[in-house]
């Protein structure tokens, strides 16, 4: 994680986020200034940003919404106030309407970007002022300081571009919090037909294998919104283990880059897990991120430790040699 300091002071009224980077200031100013970019981290985990208006000129607006993995959407607007190429940026920040216009009753801030080189790289400090210690409350409980240290989280991968932050590193498993695990991996194939690969049961069968020695012996999928699907495995050629299988429904689909998706293990009482699948594709290879909210720790660390993160990676391995295939 890049954030090094999250501090209120409820008598200046302000919360300031601190972090640093291994890239340069121009970089880091790319980074917040193209709204392609800025979509891929200032969302936190489960809400990605979409910025359908970004008019980056003092005066200008941008329009941004963050979608649940339910499709609930948040919105917020921008006015940009300052522009300091490439040392920062000021704007109000308020809570809107799906038009962009700020929601009655709801804070209005004023933020401040700054950009410093360091020694290894560069600085990011985020000052946010607020009119009243109401308001710094109001945002605080509504979860800013965690929201906003999980999604500059993800700017490393943004600044690194997707080959030097994750190729050659195979499936990487990080524990966020309780009940929130990320698992990534970065495969060889653009994202269209790595989208196809997890949703058409043909290519499904080919890859989603677990550890040598499985088939899959169910594989049906409706991927529209409301749509069901089952999977199934059973050992061969005398492979230890017994069959086991998963069901759910689909919450959310945005091809080809995002599906949410419930997950339950086929005929037990095991409450569900809810997986929240994204794609990026960069220089013809696609990032596979898969954000798995479980209903309490001791499920998250249960299903851990069952070996789950080598079984992805064999199964995904398995995926690079079906993506070069097809």
């Amino acid at each position: 994680m890049p954030v090094t300091e999250v501090t209120t002071d409820p008598e200046a009224l302000t919360m300031t986020l601190e972090a640093e980077f291994d890239a340069p200031v121009e970089r880091l100013w790319d980074a917040y200034t193209n709204p392609r970019q800025l979509e891929r981290f200032w969302g936190p985990p489960g809400w990605p940003a979409t910025f359908p208006t970004f008019d980056f000129e003092v005066g200008g607006r941008a329009v941004y919404f963050m979608t649940s993995p339910q499709g609930e959407k948040s919105y917020g607007s921008w006015e940009f106030l300052e522009i300091d190429q490439p040392h920062g940026f000021t704007v109000l920040d308020a809570f809107a309407d799906q038009d962009g216009a700020p929601l009655d009753g709801m804070p209005v801030l004023r933020m401040v970007f700054r950009f410093e080189p360091t020694a290894t790289g560069s600085r990011m400090r985020n000052v946010s002022h607020f009119a009243s210690a109401e308001a710094l409350e109001q945002v605080v409980a509504m979860g800013a300081v965690e929201g906003a240290t999980l999604a500059i989280g993800q700017l490393d991968r943004v600044l690194a571009g997707l080959r030097e932050y994750a190729a050659g590193k195979g499936t990487q498993t990080e524990i966020l919090d309780d009940t929130h695990v990320r698992i990534t991996r970065l495969v060889e194939g653009p994202i269209d037909l790595v989208w196809r690969a997890h949703q058409e049961p043909a290519l499904l069968e080919k890859w989603m294998l677990g550890p040598d020695g499985w088939r899959m012996s169910v594989c049906e999928v409706d991927p529209s919104v409301g749509g069901r699907y089952r999977y199934a495995w059973e050992p061969v050629d005398g492979t230890p283990g017994e069959p086991f299988g998963f069901d759910g429904e689909t919450l959310l689909s945005d091809a080809p880059r995002r599906a949410v998706t419930t997950e339950h293990m086929t005929g037990t009482d095991y409450p569900s897990t809810l997986n929240d699948l994204n794609l990026e594709e960069e220089d013809g290879a696609t990032l596979i991120t898969l954000l798995i909210e479980y209903p309490d720790k001791e499920t998250r660390d249960m299903v851990l430790a069952t070996g789950m993160t080598d079984g992805m990676e064999t199964s995904y391995a398995r995926l690079e040699g079906v993506l070069a295939t097809v």
